[in-house]
């Protein structure tokens, strides 16, 4: 079974304090919506969510379920290393989205694929996808942004 591990960043949100407040746009909840249907055709049974506090983050959760967990270690001050332990990457099992911010998402990729922090860019609304096999295996099973759904 292994462990799928995907990072979504929050989709467009509105400028303005406190940031733990803004809202998405309209542009936000389209592109929310856009990659939440692409999740629950290609989601595997048993998934679950997790998202960080911030309103822009429960409100792009919202869109794939409103059954999520809300965890303060995916903060806005969240770390890389925090997200992957709070997501069980690597020796977890099954499946779980994690829906929070810029830079933690992509430096948290680069760790998860590298072993290293990396500076990657995780665009608003996109995910990546991230596996590991029962072997130990790591592969990228998909890096899509709602721009192309």
């Amino acid at each position: 079974m292994g462990m799928n591990l995907i990072l979504w960043r929050h989709a467009d949100a509105e400028d303005g304090v406190p940031d733990e407040h803004r809202r998405l746009t309209a542009k936000g909840h389209k592109q929310a919506m856009k990659m939440a249907g692409w999740l629950t055709v290609h989601l595997p049974e048993g998934w679950r969510v997790m998202a960080s506090p911030a309103t822009r983050t429960c409100e792009t959760a919202s869109a794939l379920t409103t059954d999520f967990e809300i965890d303060p270690v995916l903060s806005t001050a969240a770390t890389p290393q925090g997200l992957l332990k709070a997501a069980g990457w690597p020796d977890g099992r099954g499946t779980v989205v994690v829906v929070g911010h810029q830079p933690t998402l992509g430096a948290a990729a680069g760790l998860a694929l590298t072993g290293a922090i990396q500076p990657w860019n995780v665009k608003k609304g996109s995910i990546w996808w991230i596996s590991r096999d029962d072997e130990g295996s790591i592969m990228v099973r998909a890096v899509l942004a709602p721009g192309i759904l």
